[in-house]
């Protein structure tokens, strides 16, 4: 009997062992991770009803990471689950502060949650203006000073902050009223399809992420193709970028996402050799000096003509591309109130500008395309 005891008490100790761990498992889920392969500034973790976004680079040298539930409305959310903000998905109202985050909207047919920009005047997009013209999308002020009244009368369930450091006091008002800010910081990351990529962000908050995975890899594939398409061409053409402010010259360094997708054009980019954050500062004599017979100029500032380019300074006539009429600009596509359409929707769809780069460069390659930001200069 004694013998039958102890198997007893045995058995009863490994039941309760088992019900503390299934407790465990159960307060502790095991998440999928989404396949994050080019951008390095987010990741998502996806489990039954609800995902752990972390944003590890908001903005530039960011001294902490911020990490969002998205929990849907009847998640039951483990205790032990940390967090900096939560939002309810799939999303029913949003507020966004950027216009790069406007395209990822239109990609997912989300653009009816927008409630609020600050800057509708900026927002290119035909379809979303055609929301602001029916008073579906309300003016929320200026990103570094966001009209907080307005704002919170929208009612947003989340609020899509760019921030360029952590003084923004608007987002912090936001947050002490309930409404959830989130950060994006898909304009810190120096690649051109891992800015793209964030697509999988907004996804994650639509609780739509199979749909953001599959747009994504549509825009590398035609971005792959774009650029093995760029490897046939037997010429390397050499390219300055950039333009003159003041009295400085500010081009990208050849690390940079604008550098990369000159070389993936089958270009040479003549910086190409340098390294950094932010922008090449340089004397116009120095640019002059190892630019002059560069074939091609592109991303030349806000010019649209030869005629107001050379009206600025007569300067520029030296440059080779400029006597060749082989400059090239975004500025030239805008929308209806003047906003760029490269600054809006070029960060997410790289593979569109770097086939416009390639019937730049290699105008053989892509007979009659027409292309979607850079265009010839007026003369």
């Amino acid at each position: 009997m004694k013998k039958i005891g102890i198997l007893f008490i045995f058995l009863l100790s490994l039941a309760c062992k088992e019900a503390e761990k299934s407790k465990t498992l159960a307060e502790n889920p095991e998440g999928k991770e989404i396949a994050i392969e080019y951008a390095n500034g987010f990741s998502i973790t996806e489990f039954k009803d609800y995902s752990i976004i972390e944003v590890n680079s908001p903005w530039p040298e960011a001294e902490k990471s911020f990490k969002y539930l998205l929990a849907k409305k009847e998640a039951k959310i483990p205790k032990n689950v940390t967090y900096d903000q939560k939002v309810t998905i799939p999303v029913q109202k949003m507020v966004v502060t950027s216009t790069t985050h406007i395209p990822a909207l239109e990609a997912l047919n989300e653009t009816s949650t927008l409630k609020g920009f600050p800057g509708l005047d900026y927002i290119s997009s035909e379809q979303t203006r055609n929301l602001i013209d029916s008073g579906a999308i309300k003016e929320v002020g200026k990103n570094e000073s966001l009209n907080t009244e307005v704002l919170i009368d929208l009612q947003p369930d989340v609020v899509i902050g760019f921030a360029i450091n952590a003084d923004n006091k608007s987002f912090s008002t936001i947050q002490k009223t309930g409404i959830p800010v989130v950060y994006n910081g898909e304009w810190t990351e120096s690649s051109a399809l891992g800015k793209a990529e964030w697509i999988k962000f907004f996804g994650a908050l639509y609780d739509k992420s199979k749909a953001a995975d599959s747009i994504f890899q549509r825009i590398e594939s035609n971005y792959q193709s774009a650029k093995k398409l760029a490897e046939t061409a037997e010429n390397k053409p050499t390219v300055l970028s950039g333009a003159m402010y003041k009295d400085q010259w500010y081009l990208p360094y050849g690390n940079s996402w604008q550098a990369q997708m000159i070389k993936d054009a089958n270009a040479e980019y003549l910086w190409a050799d340098t390294k950094g954050s932010g922008s090449l500062s340089l004397s116009f004599e120095s640019v002059l000096d190892k630019a002059q017979d560069a074939d091609f100029w592109i991303s030349a500032g806000q010019f649209t003509s030869y005629s107001g380019m050379l009206e600025q300074s007569q300067h520029y006539s030296q440059f080779k591309a400029v006597q060749d009429k082989k400059v090239f600009s975004v500025s030239m596509s805008k929308g209806e109130t003047g906003g760029v359409i490269f600054y809006e929707l070029g960060p997410n769809r790289p593979d569109l500008i770097l086939k416009d780069l390639i019937s730049i460069f290699h105008p053989q390659l892509l007979e009659n395309y027409q292309p979607t930001f850079y265009k010839a200069l007026n003369d």
